[in-house]
């Protein structure tokens, strides 16, 4: 085996950490959104997160970078990369005001068979069969823990689907511009291109729909979960973009079981949800998927340090 080829073995082992770390982020931002059903429309709050986040992102690429790091190369695509969080971001929200945390996710991942399909079409990436291995066991467990019923939750159940197929889209997308100069630039624009459209969103909602009228200036609690939102939620985007630098779409793509097993024991702990045996089961079956991931990553690290 040659150099360049362990050398890149090795990179797609560190992309798999860094997704790991990210998408086991993700659930304890969405549970505090969930915190704040009926304060607030999730329009305003998705609206708020972002634009805190922007402007965080703001402030560091000018002091790393000044002026010069916010000019981009195709900015048209980072622009589609703000639509598809703001898409994937407005409808999981407001998929879990209304659904419980658990169930969401659970119809939610469909993603990763998704960005493995897109990845294929898009970027003729190929996955190779420990992959696609992996992809199927853990959808498989996903089934039997949490026996997602589109047909139980009727139209709110489209909402978590929308957003699976916007957040694929953004994998591909954050691929498409890996290559980018700054990393910090890439996650400016993408907060900012999001919280320009959810602004868009939460004043057309407010006009519009009863429901996503907006009642006055948020209280500070409301300021403050949105903050911590922000704060989590940008570190994490951080991170899964760094790993796709470093390893396919598609190979990123399965690590997002992780995000069942934090989920569900929030729903559990925190907002008192039972969980059977079954579910139980299909659990291990999510776990079992991602060492197989795991062992393809230590296999490489073995190989360099060999």
């Amino acid at each position: 085996m040659t150099t360049s080829h362990a050398r890149d073995r090795a990179a797609a082992a560190g992309g798999i950490s860094l997704a790991l770390v990210a998408f086991a982020g993700f659930p304890l931002g969405d549970a505090v959104i969930k915190s704040m059903a009926g304060d607030w429309p999730a329009p305003a709050v998705a609206a708020l997160r972002f634009s805190i986040g922007a402007l965080a992102l703001a402030v560091i690429l000018f002091l790393r970078e000044g002026r010069s790091g916010f000019r981009v190369n195709r900015p048209w695509l980072h622009m589609a990369r703000g639509f598809t969080l703001f898409v994937g971001t407005l409808s999981f929200f407001s998929a879990i005001y209304i659904m419980p945390l658990a169930d969401a996710v659970a119809i939610s991942f469909v993603n990763p068979i998704l960005t493995a399909l897109f990845s294929g079409w898009f970027l003729k990436e190929k996955m190779p069969p420990r992959t696609w291995g992996a992809t199927i066991i853990a959808f498989v467990g996903v089934l039997i823990m949490l026996r997602p019923n589109v047909a139980a939750f009727g139209w709110v159940a489209i909402l978590p689907l929308i957003s699976a197929f916007a957040m694929s889209t953004l994998l591909i997308l954050n691929r498409m511009v890996s290559t980018q100069r700054s990393i910090f630039a890439a996650q400016f624009y993408i907060a900012f291109w999001a919280a320009i459209f959810l602004i868009i969103a939460s004043l057309i909602g407010h006009w519009l729909v009863p429901v996503m009228t907006v009642p006055g200036a948020p209280d500070w609690d409301v300021v403050l979960r949105c903050l911590l939102v922000a704060l989590t939620a940008t570190g994490c985007h951080f991170l899964l973009f760094m790993a796709t630098m470093r390893t396919t779409a598609a190979a990123i793509a399965p690590i997002v079981y992780i995000q069942l097993l934090i989920a569900t024991a929030i729903s559990v702990f925190v907002f008192g949800d039972p969980i059977d045996r079954t579910a139980m089961f299909g659990g291990l079956l999510i776990i079992f998927s991602g060492l197989l991931l795991w062992r393809s990553a230590r296999r490489a690290n073995t190989v360099l340090e060999a």
